[in-house]
């Protein structure tokens, strides 16, 4: 399981290295929906003080990880059928536009880190590191969206990641997904934009139909198998 200190960078705040460890522990299933998440209790775990848990859990509500439940405090959000088709209806939009804009704004070196992080999702499933592979596949999108470079589109994007990364989390065919990144970093390295947004709509509608109906039944299924 990850910890603070897994994700401490002394270029960070300490809130953040809180934040990606929590983040990480819910996409992972250490945290599943409807877990309570004491502020007073995880400031013993990291041994910290409550401030940066404070913040911490401050940020994941505003990625929707985590809501508010009055007297139980918070909670790792619990996503309904209707969220996850407005979720999609949303990523359908925004992530079409960051590719299209990525085809014509990425750069040679752009392209090799897109390239390094498919590969490094490959590295990681042939060894069984299928969380890692997890992270990788998510890298992957954030960065095309950085490669888009819109502020207003980012800012649209940011709040919404963390539950985008969650349905990503219920893609269990891996080697198919790496190589429906691979076909979208060929039709984005080609440069032609209308290609880049053909292939996005193709890739977000192939595993929208593949998402399972219910997903409230297989989640805690899901985290069990990859663990």
């Amino acid at each position: 399981m990850h910890t603070a200190e897994d994700t401490q960078d002394k270029e960070r705040p300490l809130r953040e290295a809180v934040r990606d460890t929590l983040r990480n522990r819910i996409f992972e299933g250490h945290y599943v929906p409807g877990t309570r998440l004491v502020e007073r209790d995880l400031a013993a775990e990291f041994n910290v003080s409550r401030l940066p848990v404070r913040e911490a859990l401050r940020m994941l509500r505003q990625e929707g990880l985590i809501s508010d439940r009055g007297a139980r405090g918070a909670e790792v959000s619990t996503l309904s059928p209707k969220d996850v088709e407005d979720l999609f209806d949303v990523r359908q939009s925004l992530e079409v536009l960051a590719c299209r804009l990525a085809a014509t704004r990425a750069t040679a070196e752009d392209l090799r880190g897109l390239q390094a992080m498919l590969d490094e999702a490959d590295r990681c499933l042939a060894k069984g590191a299928v969380m890692e592979a997890h992270r990788a596949n998510s890298e992957f999108h954030d960065a095309i969206t950085r490669i888009a470079d819109n502020g207003f589109l980012k800012s649209a994007l940011e709040p919404l990641q963390g539950r985008m990364h969650w349905l990503f989390r219920h893609v269990s065919d891996l080697p198919e997904l790496i190589e429906e990144h691979r076909a979208l970093y060929a039709a984005i390295a080609s440069g032609d934009p209308e290609r880049a947004a053909a292939q996005s709509a193709s890739h977000i509608g192939k595993y929208r139909e593949q998402f399972p109906e219910d997903f409230s039944r297989t989640e805690p299924a899901l985290h069990r198998k990859n663990l």
